[in-house]
């Protein structure tokens, strides 16, 4: 590398990261926009995706999917079950842990915002197919770094 590509290298347009960072603001607004309209934010939304096709899940199990702790998904449900989208109850095969199910209003939520990817999509300006290597990429990037952070 010679000093001037080193140099360009510590440019904040060279840094992967900030690529990444930008985008992800970029998307949050434009999911912001179209959830908005239902009422939803993003990590609800995802819950709602979630529970709407793994079924009742346990408070850990929708965790692991959307990958948040239990300290972050805890208050999100609340709010949640406030609003009507989500119910929890006991899960007759063991007693002692909860499950979290979508009520007839949070399948309705869900079903309103079913076309939030093709819309997604659509605004992206790539093709399914390079959306398709676009996620595989930043799949196996993220399960990379995660390997050097353990």
């Amino acid at each position: 590398m010679t000093s001037s590509n080193s140099a360009d290298a510590l440019t904040i347009e060279q840094q992967i990261c900030y690529a990444m960072h930008t985008t992800v603001r970029t998307f949050d607004a434009v999911y912001r926009e179209l959830l908005a309209e239902h009422g939803l934010s993003y990590p609800q939304y995802i819950a709602l995706m979630a529970i709407g096709e793994h079924g009742p899940l346990t408070v850990g199990a929708l965790g692991e999917h959307m990958r948040l702790d239990s300290g972050t998904l805890s208050p999100l449900l609340k709010r949640m079950e406030a609003a009507g989208l989500v119910g929890r109850t006991r899960d007759p095969a063991d007693e002692r842990r909860v499950l979290v199910a979508l009520t007839d209003p949070g399948r309705d939520r869900l079903a309103a915002v079913a076309d939030v990817p093709r819309t997604i999509a659509a605004r992206s300006g790539l093709t399914l197919p390079q959306l398709a290597e676009l996620r595989r990429t930043l799949e196996q990037l993220t399960a990379t770094l995660q390997e050097t952070r353990d």
